[in-house]
């Protein structure tokens, strides 16, 4: 298994060990559909953004509904965001922003199975310590992408970075290939690529060992399965680890370092950013998704001083490095085969309050209406889809789910979001059960 780190799995997949075991499933026939994105970055906003004070500010409700910042004008007419994503709001043209965005759950776990998987959570129950990640979940983009369009050629079909999503006890649904089983698991960068010795020690051989040598023990390892022995699960993923040793691509966009200085201070020297260096990264050596988490679970779950915490360091770093990504994507000719997609498992609730014993306001959670923004793959930027309500409380216009968002991102990788998969029980079901976002592609 020492081959397999590049995966942290014993530490990503003994966290849904109670649950059931993951289902070894035939492969139904891909329905495909010719996608505009040859890859997707999802910007996982976890703990869910306030709309209210960054994408969809109500600068004339009340003021126990506006909060504390000032709108700012965008690039587009009449169109205005918070102040502090100055950098946004310049690059408008690229976004489409997308203020309708609309679910029913409110907890952050079974909110962001949603997101993640672009279905409701199975067999979800009443307490969090009941919904934690598990071999029961929906299988993620990554893992879908996986099990419908297999490759052996060393680059992963998804990367999830710069860690999972765990908190204490509570590890979030959601976040591998469910009952897909661990052979179709995205692999797991458990490191800050921001840290001065960042690395990723998968693709180091061990001392004393050289390529000629690897290719020797596979020779064998390969003799040896002829027979027929072994546990088919293991030999998978003896397999896909010396793919993924062979394939220089990948272990080069691990390479920071050699990144120019300028280049990596433009996306920000903290987290954010060089999450999303690395995902840009990622993409050009060929992998298909790559999801990047904006912080640890629930940093952006404002409870507790909302706006200080969006002033000082959820905002301006997310600003810098989304503007960052953009700006390269398009510089490189890589925009209009990339989609981004940039949301939380929710948004904020409307009215500010104060939670027991805390002496410094914030925001609950609300899944009634949130925003979220989408560039690059073919999106039609420059312009607002759906409006909330006067007090950004509901939507007023047509609204979209974490499920549509989900058939969205399949349909952009040419997958079509009916293609068959069979859940625990051996049924046949669609991947997906949301409807392509097709307006966003739309230049009306």
């Amino acid at each position: 298994m020492s081959l397999l780190s590049h995966l942290a799995r014993r530490d990503f997949l003994k966290l849904g060990a109670g649950a059931a075991v993951g289902l070894a499933l035939p492969r139904p026939a891909l329905a495909s559909t010719e996608g505009k994105a040859k890859q997707v970055i999802l910007v996982n906003l976890t703990g869910g953004l306030s709309h209210l004070d960054s994408l969809d500010m109500k600068p004339d409700a009340p003021a126990e509904v506006r909060g504390e910042f000032a709108p700012r004008q965008t690039a587009l007419p009449g169109i205005q965001i918070c102040e502090h994503l100055p950098l946004l709001a310049a690059r408008m043209r690229h976004w489409a922003l997308v203020r309708s965005l609309s679910h029913g759950e409110n907890g952050h776990l079974p909110g962001t199975h949603r997101l993640l998987t672009g279905s409701t959570m199975p067999n979800q129950r009443q307490t969090d310590l009941d919904n934690v990640l598990s071999r029961r979940d929906w299988p993620c983009y990554a893992a879908g992408l996986n099990h419908l369009r297999p490759r052996k050629d060393g680059i992963p079909n998804g990367v999830v970075l710069p860690h999972a999503l765990i908190e204490g006890p509570l590890t979030w649904p959601g976040q591998h290939a469910g009952f897909l089983g661990p052979s179709a698991d995205p692999m797991l960068v458990a490191q800050d690529p921001s840290a001065p010795n960042f690395k990723m020690d998968a693709f180091a051989l061990p001392d004393g060992t050289d390529p000629v040598r690897v290719e020797g023990r596979r020779g064998l390892l390969e003799l040896l399965e002829s027979t027929g022995t072994g546990d088919p699960a293991f030999r998978d993923h003896q397999r896909r680890a010396f793919e993924l040793l062979n394939s220089g691509r990948v272990a080069g966009a691990f390479r920071l370092d050699r990144e120019p200085i300028k280049v990596r201070d433009r996306y920000g020297r903290n987290q954010f950013g060089q999450s999303l260096l690395l995902a840009r990264r990622l993409i050009e050596s060929g992998v298909p998704i790559v999801q990047a988490n904006m912080g640890i679970v629930q940093s952006w779950d404002t409870h507790v001083d909302n706006w200080g915490k969006l002033k000082t360091r959820l905002l301006p770093w997310l600003d810098q490095a989304l503007a960052a990504l953009v700006d390269e994507l398009e510089s490189f000719g890589r925009l209009g085969e990339t989609l981004v997609v940039v949301s939380g498992e929710f948004g904020r609730t409307p009215k500010v309050s104060t939670l027991p014993g805390e002496t410094i306001p914030g925001r609950d959670h609300w899944a009634r209406v949130y925003s979220g923004l989408f560039a690059g793959g073919g999106v039609v930027g420059g312009r607002v889809i759906g409006k909330s309500d006067r007090s950004g409380t509901s939507p007023v216009t047509t609204s979209y789910t974490p499920f549509d968002i989900g058939a969205t991102i399949y349909r952009a990788l040419g997958v079509d979001p009916e293609s068959e998969i069979r859940d625990p029980q051996n049924r046949p079901t669609r991947v997906c059960p949301g409807t392509p976002m097709d307006i966003l592609f739309q230049n009306k």
